[in-house]
């Protein structure tokens, strides 16, 4: 028995650190409008048809990897989750979400050997989840998530990548 327990914990710590080092640059905020309490929302429809950036030559998204259908899948699972669902009519929320890349970003780094500094690209990604009150028109939630652009990613690196964010976004 104490050795089944070993390997479990041994295979969790691996599969985890795993999943840690995929997400370590990523940073994650959100906050929620003073005096809302979202737990009063129990239901929400989708604003528009949000998309991400068309990255026609696979430069940040896997060939064949569909990000704006993985952040509806996942934001909707969030919000199913703490008691909401999604409705045609009269929502109490309106979902909304934005992506972008910024592949002109440069970052200062140090080289080990000459001590002197140097630019380098280091391409940076956001995305920007909204809630909204149809009333007043005003964000009652908002969360973001920033982190690095890399070429090569695989799709099940990407889809953990967006599934750490969005649920970090709701976790807060």
């Amino acid at each position: 028995m104490k050795i089944h327990t070993f390997f479990l914990t041994l295979f969790l710590a691996v599969t985890l650190s795993g999943c840690a080092t995929v997400t370590k640059d990523i940073k994650v905020e959100a906050e929620t409008r003073p005096g809302v309490n979202l737990a009063d929302y129990k239901s929400y429809a989708w604003l528009g048809s949000a998309e991400i950036v068309n990255d026609s030559q696979g430069n940040w998204e896997p060939p064949g990897f569909d990000a704006d259908a993985e952040l509806r899948l996942l934001i909707n699972q969030e919000l199913r989750g703490k008691g909401m669902r999604e409705v045609s009519t009269k929502p109490g929320l309106f979902v909304a979400f934005a992506a972008g890349i910024n592949m002109d970003v440069l970052e200062i780094v140090e080289d080990p050997e000459t001590k002197l500094y140097n630019f380098k690209d280091a391409p940076k990604g956001a995305l920007v989840v909204v809630l909204i009150h149809p009333a007043t028109r005003q964000a009652v939630w908002v969360g973001s998530a920033t982190g690095d652009v890399k070429s090569g990613r695989s799709s099940d690196e990407m889809a953990r990548r967006l599934a750490y964010a969005v649920k970090t976004m709701f976790s807060k």
